[in-house]
């Protein structure tokens, strides 16, 4: 049977296995602080969806009072195209709603046309805004 849950510490291995082969780590980005600093803040927005006590899925929620923002949203590849994209989406969105939250903003790599799709079909536009980022902590 699939839950989608909050994270637990429990799952970290779990987690950062699935971001892996879903192809979402970066070399610059370690997944374990990444994982830490969300811990610390509004850790009821990060959610995981389990199957039989397996980890299938991730998504990473924050909001920080103006806009929400959706990060590491990971389905397992074996199971692409059944929902369970769309359903974290949704449980996501549903928290971010219940806490005020007027829009969510999420950053999709250039390229990545299937992830465009995705989004797309459940709502999402492109803002045609050019991101533009700043590492003040290395990893």
């Amino acid at each position: 049977m699939r839950i989608i849950r909050t994270f637990h510490p429990d799952d970290t291995t779990a987690v950062i296995s699935l971001w892996q082969a879903c192809e979402l780590t970066r070399p610059w980005n370690n997944p374990k602080l990444d994982i830490q600093r969300k811990l610390s803040v509004d850790d009821d927005l990060f959610l995981v969806a389990e199957d039989d006590g397996e980890i299938v899925g991730s998504i990473m929620g924050g909001y920080e009072g103006h806009r929400g923002w959706i990060n590491y949203l990971a389905v397992d590849p074996q199971i692409h195209k059944q929902g369970l994209g769309r359903e974290l989406m949704e449980s996501i969105e549903s928290r971010l709603l219940d806490k005020g939250c007027p829009k969510i903003n999420l950053q999709i790599r250039k390229g990545n046309d299937a992830v465009v799709a995705f989004y797309e079909a459940i709502g999402y536009s492109n803002d045609e805004c050019v991101s533009f980022g700043k590492r003040i902590i290395p990893d």
